[in-house]
């Protein structure tokens, strides 16, 4: 009976076990499909959105799908997939390239030159190689992605070139070698697939980029200026083609991306003041020293100031207004040369702001250490400092910065300054006027401190000479004898005619029985003290080992116009 029993629950357990079993095995089986369907229906997604990019887009579009899921892969199996596929990439690039950056060769043709077009154009064999990437954050209404990439490539790319005189000239560029950022915008974010309206694509940044150039079957060298003139043209046309703020915008989902394209968003002035303690670059005398300045380095964009000959403490005091595209990543750069006459200028150092620092509608009073070269961070020669006030205004009424465009013949500081003056204006005078900031500067010179020894007692006798650059008017203090550190309390008033372009300049001299010794100086641009129309402050003395000068200083307004 309970063998009986033994083998009926044996049985009944068995049949339990074997149901059990079938039913997880169903269980099982059915989640493989569906999780087989899904990545079969992921593969059918990914083939037809390759399709779809490869036939609208140009050749960075075969990069898409490879670079959307980057994050997650290695550089090495997104280099080893594009190796495959760039034969097809050279021939989409190679016409888009030809497409795109032959007007802007046109545009930037050197005078000597009647003709430049491409020839041949093929990006060879060698595939570019990515080697780092990157997702921006903060952008809620798209995606920003950088791909760091590094090419040295073998292209085929020869340039028709003829000149004023009718000789055509083949000019072969060779030994391309490239180290760069690019960025890709996918950008309105929308719920259809796949997922973007459109993709934005620019060289974000330019680190490297050296070629050669040869002229096929002869010397290039043999019609002088040709090949920098070729050069610049090409650096230019890069430049001015695809470098950001320089965006391609390629629609993926028909629709309006006027929103996504290069457009201005603001203007910079600056106001090149003056210079310090510039490396001397002439073996005879001082340098001559001239100023460079642009955003984006073309040379339509790039402003230069007035040299000044044989100074090592040059004053400009000049103006100069920019466009700005993208405050949030462009710099202002300023580099400073010695003028050689006919000779190549030879660099004396460079500086540069980021424009995201400054605040929209304050003027910013900087002074920047020169240095060889903006991309070498450690540079401890002493180069000499400059001079700059920044103002950037941007465009817009929303802002609640006032438009400093609504003449355009007024610079952005004057209508910042002066902006009621719009309002003033009747709409039917078209005349273009330029103001005049004109008013009563009041000068008090407090007080100096720690003014060098120029005695051999250890004393001084200290004298301020007060002076309009642009005027000539002057007045000084009273002599105080024997101190380092003077008091004097007295005030000045000068006339101003106009204030925007005139420079106040302090000079201390120690007065002697037969004659004066040189301390220092102090250059004072007006524009703080018109902007805040009265401040006290101290300012450190140049060309003095030591020294310092408390200064109160008070604006009387009287603006005035003039036609032009």
């Amino acid at each position: 009976m309970g063998f009986i029993v033994g083998v009926v629950i044996g049985l009944v357990v068995g049949i339990a076990i074997i149901i059990g079993f079938v039913k997880l095995e169903n269980s099982r089986s059915k989640l493989r499909s569906e999780l087989a369907n899904t990545v079969a229906a992921f593969a059918r997604m990914t083939i037809l959105f390759i399709l779809a990019t490869v036939s609208v887009c140009s050749s960075l579009y075969y990069l898409i799908p490879v670079a959307l899921a980057v994050h997650l892969l290695q550089l090495t199996w997104l280099n080893h997939h594009l190796t495959k596929i760039w034969p097809y990439v050279d021939e989409a690039a190679s016409e888009l390239i030809r497409a795109s950056v032959e007007p802007v060769l046109e545009q930037y043709r050197p005078a000597i030159v009647s003709s430049l077009t491409f020839s041949k154009l093929t990006l060879g064999t060698v595939a570019p190689q990515f080697t780092g990437v990157s997702i921006i954050d903060g952008d809620k209404d798209g995606m920003t992605m950088e791909l760091d990439m590094q090419w040295d490539g073998n292209p085929n790319i020869v340039l028709g070139v003829k000149t004023l005189v009718g000789v055509s000239l083949p000019i072969q560029v060779k030994n391309i070698g490239f180290t760069g950022v690019f960025r890709l915008i996918f950008r309105p974010l929308v719920d259809d697939f796949p997922c973007f309206g459109a993709v934005s694509f620019s060289l974000r940044e330019k680190k490297k980029l050296d070629f050669t150039l040869k002229v096929v079957g002869g010397d290039i060298s043999a019609i002088p200026g040709i090949s920098e003139a070729i050069e610049e043209t090409i650096r230019d046309a890069v430049e001015d083609s695809i470098t950001w703020p320089v965006r391609k915008v390629i629609p993926i989902i028909p629709g309006d991306y006027s929103d996504l394209e290069l457009k201005p968003v603001g203007m910079l002035e600056v106001k090149l003041v003056q210079a310090k303690n510039l490396t001397n670059k002439d073996l005879v005398g001082k340098s001559d020293p001239f100023a460079k300045l642009f955003i984006r380095p073309l040379r339509e964009k790039t402003k230069r100031s007035k040299t000044i000959n044989n100074d090592l403490n040059p004053i400009w005091n000049e103006h100069f207004e920019f466009v700005v595209e993208d405050a949030s990543t462009q710099h202002i750069v300023v580099r400073i040369y010695d003028d050689e006459g006919v000779q190549a200028s030879e660099l004396i150092g460079c500086a540069q702001v980021r424009l995201c620092e400054l605040e929209p509608g304050k003027v910013k009073d900087v002074w920047l250490k020169l240095v060889k070269d903006l991309e070498i961070q450690r540079d401890n020669k002493n180069r000499g400092e400059v001079h700059l006030e920044l103002l950037y205004v941007p465009f817009g009424s929303g802002n609640g910065i006032v438009n400093p465009f609504a003449s355009s013949s007024m610079t952005s500081l004057e209508r910042v300054l002066k902006n009621d003056t719009t309002e003033e204006e009747n709409a039917s005078t078209r005349r273009r006027k330029d103001i005049i900031v004109r008013g009563v500067l009041s000068v008090t010179v407090i007080s100096a401190e720690e003014i060098p020894i120029q005695d051999l007692m250890g004393k001084a006798d200290p004298y301020v000479v007060l002076s309009m650059k642009k005027s000539g008017a002057k007045s000084k203090t009273r002599v105080v004898n024997d101190s380092l550190n003077p008091v004097w309390n007295q005030t000045f008033d000068f006339v101003v005619e106009d204030g925007l372009h005139d420079m106040l300049v302090l000079e201390v001299w120690d007065h002697d029985t037969f004659g004066k010794d040189y301390v220092g100086r102090c250059i004072l641009t007006l524009t703080r003290v018109i902007m805040e129309e009265e401040y006290k402050d101290w300012f450190s003395l140049d060309e003095s080992k030591s020294g310092k000068l408390q200064l109160h200083l008070k604006w009387m307004a009287q603006s005035i116009y003039r036609d032009s």
